[in-house]
């Protein structure tokens, strides 16, 4: 993940606020915006770059320069048609991912549907560990198995395109095991050595996080 990676948080809820301190923290330039004056007001001095703005509204997103941005969290569950209209604005713009929170399964569908990239429960996934994931790995699904033991899915990197597992040596550059490799629809949790990476594969792997952060 580049470090120069850009972040906006819409919506500075719970949730919301939590994801943009957390990415703040860690040294991320985050774009944090609310409707309410006072929420904004109020974390001000919190996140260095809060803005008071209607995010249903294509040209304030323009505005705010949306479409430069790399990852945006959608954090509005309470405000489903406000989420719908962030979701696809944001895509429209060209925002590579779009991370969007839910309340219930009804909305993790119709988001999904939208254009978001990920639908994540506030209730099973905290705002805070959402950030970490994003800041220190760049990964969007990763699951803690124990404080040192992961399991992450991930894209094939370009310079593995081409190569075999073995050629690889995953396991011992990174202290990572594949368990399984999906491709479309097709799961494959049998994998083979001679096994040749291909662009459009996803690993799944069980890691320790730290060792995780040299894939930054």
């Amino acid at each position: 993940m580049s470090k120069h990676r850009t972040y906006a948080v819409l919506g500075l809820g719970r949730y919301g606020r939590a994801v943009a301190k957390e990415l703040v923290a860690n040294g991320a330039e985050v774009l944090a915006v609310d409707s309410d004056e006072a929420v904004v007001n109020a974390l001000a001095t919190e996140l260095p770059i809060c803005k008071c703005a209607d995010v249903t509204d294509a040209e304030v997103l323009k505005q705010l320069g949306i479409g430069n941005i790399d990852v945006v969290i959608v954090s509005m569950a309470h405000q489903m048609e406000a989420s719908v209209m962030a979701i696809v604005l944001c895509k429209e713009a060209g925002v590579k991912t779009v991370i969007a929170k839910c309340a219930n399964e009804m909305q993790h569908k119709i988001m999904s549907k939208v254009g978001a990239d990920k639908v994540v429960f506030p209730e099973s996934e905290s705002g805070t560990r959402l950030a970490k994931n994003l800041v220190h790995f760049g990964f969007m699904d990763i699951m803690d198995l124990s404080k040192d033991v992961s399991m992450v899915e991930l894209d094939v990197r370009e310079e593995w395109v081409g190569k075999t597992i073995l050629e690889l040596n995953l396991r011992k550059k990174y202290s990572m095991n594949i368990v399984a490799i999906c491709q479309g629809e097709a799961v494959t949790a049998m994998i083979e050595p001679e096994k040749v990476l291909e662009a459009d594969m996803k690993l799944i792997v069980i890691a320790n996080p730290a060792k995780l952060s040299k894939l930054r």
